[in-house]
């Protein structure tokens, strides 16, 4: 049997839907917001993700990029009320497969989440991407990282930032586009904050803060990770 989970804040459409999808042979398992959903994404075994897109606590365009960020592959349908072509083309660039706009027709949907599941069982499975570089590692799925076999104490922001830096390799990442995909797009904090995370990670990960080797200082530009 095939299992869904499925975040959706509204009440009426979270049950109706459940109940259907439940009708149709698939274990369902619901929550009521982002991050209770978040939760429940990382404790693994589901075959597919719907997400509606505005939600409390965390929307589901940061929920898909959070599961995209863990290393977690499972298929993602958007939900959106909104109709926008931005908000589309964002949840695709986020990671998600596929969406559909509210209201929706319910054999329409259960046609995408078929055609998903169909795709994702004929798809290889591909091997956990460890990130290793140095004597660092760095665990997408246990969001760990590790300098020498020792676990290093660092901040979930910390970690976001380094995985997106060593995702990017020779990229030169400007302040804006760090703050806007490590930190989110509701958030405003000061260009400063960027650097100063930076610092944080350098004395933890380079033998040298003062003169990185992994992470490099483009002046006037923002950073680049810069692997061997």
């Amino acid at each position: 049997m095939k299992k869904i989970l499925l975040v959706e804040d509204e009440l009426g459409i979270r049950v109706t839907l459940g109940d259907r999808l439940r009708a149709e042979g698939y274990e369902v398992v619901l929550a009521e917001d982002g991050e209770q959903g978040l939760d429940l994404a990382k404790q693994g075994g589901h075959d597919l993700f719907i997400f509606d897109v505005m939600m409390p606590k965390k929307n589901g365009l940061d929920l898909c990029r959070d599961v995209r960020q863990l290393g977690i592959t499972t298929p993602v349908i958007m939900l959106t009320a909104k109709g926008q072509t931005f908000d589309k083309v964002l949840g695709l660039k986020l990671g998600a497969d596929d969406y559909l706009t509210k209201p929706f027709d319910m054999l329409e949907l259960l046609a995408r989440v078929e055609a998903l599941l169909r795709r994702s069982a004929n798809a290889p499975t591909p091997p956990p991407v460890v990130y290793e570089f140095g004597d660092i590692k760095l665990d997408p799925r246990s969001t760990e990282v590790t300098r020498s076999g020792e676990l290093l104490t660092i901040s979930a922001k910390e970690y976001q930032l380094l995985l997106y830096l060593v995702q990017h390799p020779g990229v030169t990442l400007s302040r804006e586009v760090l703050l806007r995909e490590v930190w989110g797009y509701d958030s405003m904090p000061t260009t400063r904050t960027v650097d100063v995370h930076v610092a944080w990670l350098r004395q933890k990960i380079e033998d040298d803060a003062k003169h990185p080797r992994w992470i490099t200082t483009i002046h006037g530009m923002g950073y680049k990770f810069k692997p061997e």
